[in-house]
């Protein structure tokens, strides 16, 4: 067997609604609606879903926990412009620019904090 992509991952969140602003506002996801109410949130050819911190979905991860995830997203176009949005959304940046390897190979990022805290990097490819 070999992995051919990631589908989906699940992020618990203590605010679906503040999440989706967030992810929506500043990352440009789309808000998605499936089954039976569940939220999630859609880019490229991937989704997050939304777990509420007070109702988990089973079955869920062993200790679900709102701000424990360490995420990368490889944006469009380049870090100055990844910059630019962030300060035109008021978002404080944490570190970064910064040389960093990414999947498939150099990328330049930096690091922010989403609602619940998750460590968010934002990454372009370099030329």
């Amino acid at each position: 067997m070999q992995i051919e992509r990631l589908d989906h991952f699940v992020l618990t969140v203590r605010d679906v609604d503040a999440t989706i602003s967030f992810y929506r506002r500043v990352l440009g996801m789309a808000p998605v609606t499936f089954g039976a109410g569940r939220r999630a949130l859609a880019f490229g050819r991937s989704k997050i879903n939304l777990h509420s911190a007070d109702a988990p979905m089973a079955p869920h991860a062993q200790h679900p926990v709102p701000g424990s995830a360490d995420l990368c997203f490889i944006a469009s176009g380049s870090i100055a412009s990844v910059i630019g949005h962030l300060h035109d959304c008021g978002v404080t940046i944490e570190e970064g620019p910064v040389a960093r390897t990414g999947a498939l190979g150099p990328i330049t990022s930096v690091y922010l904090r989403d609602p619940d805290g998750n460590l968010i990097e934002l990454s372009a490819c370099q030329p």
